[in-house]
């Protein structure tokens, strides 16, 4: 069973983030079936902090949506997800589709990178895409 790890450096309140965040999380493990790493740790920032990062770690000058590390020297621990509430709350406007379906994605989305996957070639943009998509559905999660 995942084991899930939820930092709010964000605001005050994990409530309006937890439950989707949950959700996905486990349906994601169920769909991937990921053997022996068992944990995961969700890092909630704002768009300042994941600039940060993105330019520290990535050499890329401006705030990005997600940002994953997959912690290939645990045994345990499958990495760190940090998810830009902000830019989440942009992204949910400029695409027409609900807050929870952008928190949703981003957190998929970072959790099959800390399992292993990427987006570099075609052919795994569409094995990630493919994989988001029906996680989201089996949870309800829409556009």
């Amino acid at each position: 069973m995942l084991k899930i790890n939820l930092f709010n450096q964000y605001d005050d309140s994990l409530r309006p983030y937890k439950k989707t965040i949950v959700k996905v999380l486990k349906m994601a493990s169920k769909e991937i079936n990921i053997i022996g790493r068992q944990i995961i740790n969700i890092i909630l920032v704002d768009n300042q902090a994941i600039h940060k990062m993105n330019l520290d770690y990535r050499q890329k000058d401006y705030a990005t949506d997600v940002i994953s590390f997959e912690n290939d020297d645990s045994i345990f621990e499958l990495g760190d997800v940090f998810i830009s509430i902000d830019k989440a709350k942009e992204q949910a406007i400029a695409y027409g589709h609900s807050f929870e379906r952008e928190l949703g994605f981003l957190t998929v989305h970072g959790f099959l990178h800390c399992s292993g996957y990427d987006h570099m070639t075609q052919k795994d943009e569409e094995v990630m895409i493919n994989l988001q998509n029906n996680i989201l559905k089996k949870c309800h999660i829409t556009r």
